[in-house]
């Protein structure tokens, strides 16, 4: 039993805390690796949300509405780049002596990025269901309580504003304006967002505190991160199956894909169905029969995703044996 704890890449195996240890030796810093994650969120942030969205109010102006869209996608990916991929790699090259330690990228092989992207396929479902249910009893609540109502009311006003933005990038009318929003939405943000948070953030956490809550606090912060009140704590535990993906894998190009297909499922749905309710993230049930079918089909998904989980824990577990 001892030999197989030790051979398990269990991602609450106590025996990750002598990995992590190891790991600590071999990778030098020139400061606490918690500050170093710290700088990452605070400059990652700072940079994105306010040096980015000067430049856009400097560039289009206080009237982002009568903005040419394509200027406002080419500005989004630019922010991303400048503001979040590159402060990573910098962050990553000043502070840590070997940045391919810190930005993993090994390739991993097929069977790995089949249960992984299975999981995505299981969670993205699973996620929206469980939307249908907070929002219901967050209105239900909001009946019965006015401070509840008023706090529903400055969160719905946020969430109208996320979603107008998220709808703009995503509309597209033609095949080569779908590929620049796939670029945009897609292919910029799941490179750039996974080096930062799962890459140089996660990474910076676990050299100092077990894999498990490093996972989570970056999970979190990403969620924090998107200004979406009632998609916190799907994002959250998006964010946290990526950062389960990049330690269990060992690489950042499986959260990488993961994300990547989380984003183009919702840009082609949007594209091919054109729904504004794809995208909305203050939906929720209709009645109480409605309530009763999304706790099933929740429940459900939730315990096959748990099998799935179990099963990836498995696999590296034997993968580590041969």
């Amino acid at each position: 039993m001892n030999d197989e704890l030790n051979q398990n890449p269990d991602f609450q195996n106590p025996n990750d805390s002598n990995q992590q240890n190891d790991d600590s030796e071999k990778i030098k810093s020139n400061i606490s690796p918690i500050a170093a994650a710290f700088i990452g969120l605070v400059g990652g942030f700072f940079l994105y949300q306010f040096v980015g969205g000067l430049l856009s109010l400097i560039v289009f102006g206080f009237d982002l509405d009568k903005a040419p869209i394509n200027g406002l996608r080419l500005m989004t990916m630019a922010g991303q780049i400048l503001f979040i991929l590159l402060p990573a790699l910098i962050f990553s090259k000043l502070i840590y002596e070997d940045v391919g330690k810190i930005i993993r990228l090994r390739i991993p092989d097929w069977t790995e990025i089949i249960l992984f992207v299975v999981g995505i396929g299981i969670l993205t479902p699973l996620l929206q269901s469980y939307l249908y249910i907070q929002n219901y009893y967050i209105e239900v609540w909001a009946k019965h309580s006015e401070s509840i109502n008023t706090l529903k009311s400055f969160f719905d006003s946020l969430n109208e504003l996320v979603d107008k933005t998220y709808g703009n990038l995503l509309r597209a009318s033609s095949i080569p304006e779908l590929l620049l929003v796939v670029l945009v939405v897609a292919v910029v943000p799941a490179v750039s967002e996974e080096i930062m948070f799962r890459g140089f953030i996660q990474r910076s956490f676990e050299l100092k505190i077990k894999p498990f809550i490093a996972a989570f606090l970056t999970a979190v912060f990403f969620s924090l991160y998107h200004f979406n009140p009632y998609g916190l704590i799907p994002l959250a535990v998006l964010g946290f199956y990526f950062g389960f993906a990049a330690y269990t894998s060992k690489t950042l190009l499986i959260p990488v894909l993961l994300h990547f297909l989380n984003n183009f499922t919702a840009v082609m749905l949007y594209y091919i169905i054109g729904s504004e309710e794809l995208i909305k993230s203050d939906v929720s049930a209709k009645s109480g029969e409605d309530l009763g079918f999304y706790t099933l089909v929740t429940i459900s998904l939730a315990v096959v995703f748990i099998l799935l989980v179990a099963m990836i824990k498995k696999y590296y577990s034997q993968k580590q044996l041969t």
